[in-house]
């Protein structure tokens, strides 16, 4: 999905606010992008295409995934819908709230925290030192293990393990 970062933020906060930025920027709403926005505002935090597509796991109707990424990339032009990348898997999508944030996920588990952008100003300042380098984590978040995952990582650790040959080619 190729979205402009240059575009306003359009916020919403209910379906009928939804409906009516989709109708003042000359588009007809869809039934298919009305389950989109049903679906984003109902999932209440980030989510993937395959998440809408699938229903929310059997709570919503189900979607083509194709119809699903139109509209998502139709919503995100419009200001309404941003995404960005967690690690290895899908992308995700949520409702733009007019205020930068930017995520952690886990490599582990796959849970997505959304924190203010002031929380990680150390973090900017130790790469700006280290690299000259300005980070941004909304459209890539910084991966890791969340705190439940590294503490029973911690235990698995006390554990004698077998070790394996790993390498990169």
């Amino acid at each position: 999905m190729t979205v402009s970062h240059d575009r306003k933020p359009v916020v919403v906060t209910d379906l009928d606010e939804a409906i009516e930025a989709v109708r003042r920027s000359g588009l007809r709403l869809t039934s298919a992008r009305r389950l989109v926005l049903e679906a984003l505002l109902a999932a209440g935090g980030p989510i993937s295409a395959e998440d809408i597509a699938d229903g929310l796991g059997g709570k919503m109707t189900r979607s083509d995934i194709a119809s699903v990424y139109r509209n998502l990339e139709t919503l995100g032009g419009l200001g309404l819908v941003r995404h960005f990348h967690a690690g290895h898997g899908p992308g995700r999508y949520v409702l733009e709230s007019g205020s930068d944030r930017e995520y952690l996920a886990c490599e582990s588990c796959g849970s997505i925290e959304s924190v203010d952008p002031a929380a990680l100003d150390a973090v900017r300042v130790a790469v700006r030192e280290l690299s000259g380098f300005e980070a941004s984590f909304s459209h890539f978040p910084i991966v890791g293990r969340c705190e439940r995952c590294a503490r029973e990582r911690g235990r698995d650790n006390k554990q004698p393990r077998k070790r394996r040959a790993h390498a990169h080619d």
